[in-house]
């Protein structure tokens, strides 16, 4: 190794340490991307380096529908909506076993493909649902499970922000990683339904029916919320994805429109004002500043580490293990698992992504073509990253869901996220082995 290598391999290392000490994610990557660089490369060469990079995000015409994509999920959460769409599930669901465990993953699958904000989806069904499973005697490690877990579906269902971000960085369409993440989303989702529910089955203590006082008993009540609290957001979310999966709009342009829909639905359910907007608006900046922030911070020192050699070196060494190339995918996967814990996923997909990119390209797996082999892979990173909204010490659902449920502990709530974590490393094992479920919808779109 060179020694401007050696000191990419520092800056690594560094970058590492200093995130698992606590500080902020952004500004330790420029930080230590700027004053490597400018120990290995010259200050001259580093700034131009960062200038390009800070200018060339910016230019980048699929980031506008970051803010975009967020400002829609705020304004359907600042409406109502997702409570709208809770309360007519559980209603409809009242009578069967573990029925709010069901009531929060679907309500959770729904407003995921409506916004892919963590936050904002962990903390309503924890204000919403985990009175109501406290009061109907549901076991607190199981719901604190559902609702945390559920709530991360957002940054894998579409509208995922990750996504958008993830698609120009691997140079694969949006539309397309869209489409593939579909699978593996709504397969997860249903393996979550049936644990949750056989679990209720096998002990009904742990998940009983709502008691019969707090049912509604007229049907047409119930029908007429589910038509009300599901129909405006089902066409809302049809029309956001339809138009981007089918190539007729940009991601972009179908967020816009999605920002204007949600509002035009606040309108409608009489629950838009001034402070809503506004609410929405400084959230919106807020949760988009943080990403663009981290895509920027990244990308610099993405840019100086690649310009130090570095990840050419490490590059190499991954195409160097003598493993056949399934073996090579799965040490992949077990290196973005371990990196999900202590980092945030821009920068795993801004920074690490481009290092074992070209490795991936190289495996032949399963007879596909190079584009359906970022496809694929695109949704295990995905799928993968997921578990780190569930895996201390990070887990910020953990957090989110302390926040507003002070009844909870949070090693509770950290032993009922662990049960969902092993679900969804099985799901990556299924999705892994059986690439069809990623790739079906791809291919019919193609």
């Amino acid at each position: 190794m060179t020694g401007d290598q050696i000191l990419g391999l520092i800056m690594l290392v560094g970058m590492i340490t200093v995130i698992f000490v606590g500080f902020p994610i952004s500004f330790t990557l420029l930080f230590l991307g700027l004053v490597f660089g400018s120990i290995g490369l010259g200050a001259d060469l580093t700034f131009n380096l960062a200038y390009l990079q800070i200018w060339g995000t910016m230019k980048d015409e699929v980031f506008p529908a970051v803010p975009l994509f967020i400002f829609m999920g705020f304004m359907t959460e600042q409406a109502g909506l997702m409570e709208r769409l809770f309360a007519a599930l559980r209603n409809l669901l009242a009578p069967v076993r573990g029925s709010l465990y069901l009531a929060v993953i679907l309500t959770a699958t729904i407003f995921a493909m409506a916004t892919g904000i963590v936050g904002a989806a962990v903390t309503v069904l924890g204000i919403m649902a985990a009175p109501m499973m406290i009061k109907a005697g549901y076991d607190a490690r199981l719901s604190s499970g559902a609702i945390a877990a559920g709530g991360t579906l957002g940054i894998l269902i579409p509208p995922s922000v990750m996504l958008v971000v993830m698609g120009p960085t691997m140079g694969v369409p949006v539309n397309l990683l869209y489409s593939a993440a579909f699978g593996p989303g709504f397969l997860l989702a249903g393996m979550y339904i049936v644990y949750t529910l056989g679990r209720s089955f096998i002990n009904p203590s742990l998940g009983p029916p709502v008691p019969k006082e707090d049912r509604i008993a007229d049907p047409w009540i119930v029908i007429k919320e589910v038509i009300v609290g599901v129909l405006p957001l089902a066409l809302l979310i049809g029309f956001t994805l339809g138009t981007i999966l089918a190539g007729m709009a940009t991601p972009t342009e179908a967020a816009a429109c999605g920002a204007s829909g949600a509002t035009l639905l606040a309108l409608c359910y009489r629950k838009l004002s001034f402070t809503v907007l506004k609410n929405a608006a400084v959230m919106t900046m807020m949760t988009a500043g943080v990403v663009i922030l981290l895509a920027v911070a990244s990308n610099v020192f993405g840019a100086v580490f690649t310009k130090l050699g570095t990840a050419q070196v490490i590059t190499q060494a991954l195409a160097a293990i003598p493993l056949p190339d399934m073996g090579k995918l799965i040490v992949i996967m077990i290196a973005v698992f371990l990196l999900g814990w202590p980092f945030e996923w821009p920068a795993i997909v801004l920074v690490f992504l481009p290092i074992v990119l070209p490795v991936v390209e190289t495996l032949q797996l399963g007879g596909m073509n190079k584009l359906e082999l970022l496809i694929w892979f695109g949704a295990l990173i995905a799928v993968n990253l997921q578990t780190a909204f569930l895996s201390p010490p990070v887990a910020m659902s953990a957090y989110y869901l302390r926040n507003v449920v002070p009844q909870w502990s949070l090693g509770l709530i950290y032993r009922g996220m662990g049960d969902f974590m092993i679900i969804q490393v099985i799901c990556l094992a299924i999705v892994i082995l059986l690439p069809d479920i990623v790739l079906w919808l791809p291919r019919s779109l193609r």
